[in-house]
């Protein structure tokens, strides 16, 4: 692999005090060309600018997939990455369905680990911060045929980060738009799901909510998601969070929350859920918790929801699940737990 280092670091020129999510990057980027048929070989570079074409497609068909991941430093300064083999089945899943050449995993995982040991300072070990990971895809053919590209670039670049959200998370229910349809692309980390949801939740956000709760294409009266999280109810103490199909993305966090949860105790349901029972556990004194989950918020309670002129007020639980869970997939992460299930990995020389 040919590592072409920067000749000047912006590590001392950061503040890592102020760290406005997925605002700051690292030093290196890696980069690696599909042409003719085949994955060339990936080569670790300054991060810097691209060279695109104004007729690349997906600039003009949306052709493209990314992943989320982070990495933590433990007390001893090892880099401890985090489901990077679930990270990298889901990011080849996606590709599948936006027909993208999926990713060889010695290209995928050789290079990550590489560009991570080269940007290992990048990674703080104090509490609260970690690495945040962005690998994509994207077509780059010269071609604006309606049609799959011939040649496709993938690139992973990292980002210091701490917090996605701060302060209350008051979030909408949203009836007319929707995130993803049944046979649709929802289950992908395609580029233009985001896109999509943009206009309503900035909808949302001119009215004051921070995020928005997405229901099913059909009816609206199935919730699904929370922004761009996997979103969770405590109904008694019972956590219920709606089961994955088509339109939902299988996040990685909520695998591991629902595999945490099972192992406390915590009876966890993973089905279909109605507004209307959401409302009546509210009424009836039994929603006790309401939380999104994903690789940027790990765990993230919701203060509120608001469906039409109602707003339901989540009140904070001396017993939570969402922060016994969260403590420990952060300490798992962080090193500081013992990791039974090996999702952890050493970045190792």
């Amino acid at each position: 692999m040919k590592v072409t280092k920067t000749s000047i670091s912006k590590l001392n020129t950061t503040d890592f005090s102020n760290l406005p999510f997925g605002t700051v990057f690292s030093d290196h980027m890696l980069i690696c060309n599909y042409k003719q048929g085949k994955w060339e070989e990936p080569e670790i570079s300054p991060y810097g600018p691209i060279p695109i074409h104004p007729g690349s497609q997906v600039l003009h068909y949306g052709q493209s997939v990314f992943e989320g991941m982070k990495v933590f430093k433990n007390d001893s300064n090892e880099l401890l990455l985090f489901r990077k083999d679930e990270n990298l089945k889901r990011l080849n899943q996606s590709a599948n369905r936006l027909s993208i050449p999926v990713i060889e995993e010695s290209i995928f995982m050789n290079g990550l680990d590489n560009l991570l040991k080269i940007d290992s300072e990048w990674c703080k070990a104090e509490q609260g911060y970690s690495l945040y990971i962005r690998p994509f895809i994207f077509a780059s053919s010269e071609c604006v045929k309606a049609s799959a590209s011939e040649e496709y670039t993938f690139v992973i670049i990292t980002s210091p980060s701490i917090n996605y959200y701060a302060g209350e998370i008051n979030v909408v229910i949203e009836e007319h738009y929707t995130r993803a349809s049944q046979g649709g692309v929802g289950y992908a980390k395609a580029a233009g799901n985001y896109a999509a949801s943009f206009y309503p939740t900035k909808q949302a956000n001119a009215k004051g909510f921070q995020q928005l709760i997405w229901t099913d294409a059909k009816e609206h009266k199935y919730i699904e998601e929370s922004g761009t999280m996997n979103i969770w109810f405590r109904i008694g103490d019972i956590l219920v969070t709606p089961a994955l199909s088509d339109s939902i993305l299988g996040g990685i966090t909520r695998d591991s929350i629902v595999t945490l949860a099972k192992d406390n105790g915590i009876k966890v349901e993973e089905r279909r859920i109605l507004i209307t029972e959401v409302i009546e556990a509210f009424n009836n004194g039994m929603l006790k918790e309401v939380f999104g989950t994903g690789t940027a918020v790990t765990v993230n309670p919701i203060n509120s929801i608001t469906f039409r002129e109602n707003r339901m007020i989540i009140k904070a639980q001396n017993d939570s699940f969402a922060l016994k869970l969260k403590k420990q997939l952060q300490g798992i992460q962080k090193g500081s737990i013992v990791d039974i299930y090996d999702w952890t990995s050493k970045v190792t020389d």
